[in-house]
């Protein structure tokens, strides 16, 4: 099937793949735009978590101010400086700044709950789970520890400019746009007249 040359550009500029990819999709699609798109996201959000791995050393210290009231500072990394420098990059930086001024995490992944902490809320849930089968307990108990923590860390809140992803999903589609590894190091909020 004959596919239009436009059509092909805007998929290649939409999905952020090579024209060869974006002309094999649509021919694949059959000529339909919004199919060949989603299967070309799919395709670079699978190649996003293979990249989850790389190490990820340059990068971008960035702020958000809301009002003069609260303020998020933090350290958003990549692979390269050419990605560190490019406006997506730094529109991102700047889209997660204004995530943390506005939800208020406290800890940057799961994994960054301290042992002491997670295993506090791990027996908690236990408690309320009662007596179950092992396996059925389990499930139960990792998702009250999971909605225990999701408001509480930054890759697991609801992306307040599209609440139908995830932090980690809305930073993945980045990862899928620049090819390489991303991950936010560190950050830190304050608010004016709070202090921890």
């Amino acid at each position: 099937m004959k596919v239009d040359i436009n059509e092909v550009k805007k998929l290649k500029e939409l999905a952020g793949v090579g024209l060869t990819d974006a002309k094999q999709a649509l021919e694949a699609a059959n000529g339909n735009f919004d199919k060949a798109l989603e299967a070309m996201r799919e395709k670079g959000l699978t190649k996003a978590e293979k990249r989850g791995d790389r190490e990820t050393r340059s990068g971008v210290v960035d702020a958000y101010i809301h009002d003069g009231r609260i303020g998020a500072i933090l350290e958003l990394n990549c692979e390269t400086d050419f990605v560190a420098k490019t406006p997506d990059f730094k529109e991102l930086a700047h889209y997660i700044a204004m995530q943390i001024a506005s939800m208020n995490p406290i800890y940057v992944t799961l994994a960054d709950v301290p042992k002491a902490q997670m295993d506090k809320v791990k027996k908690e849930a236990e408690k309320e789970v009662g007596d179950k089968p092992a396996e059925i307990k389990a499930k139960i108990v990792d998702g009250k520890i999971a909605k225990h923590f999701e408001e509480k860390v930054l890759y697991t809140q609801k992306y307040i400019l599209d609440d139908s992803k995830t932090v980690e999903e809305f930073i993945k589609t980045y990862i899928a746009k620049t090819g390489e590894n991303i991950s936010v190091k560190q950050f830190k909020r304050i608010e004016l007249g709070v202090t921890e």
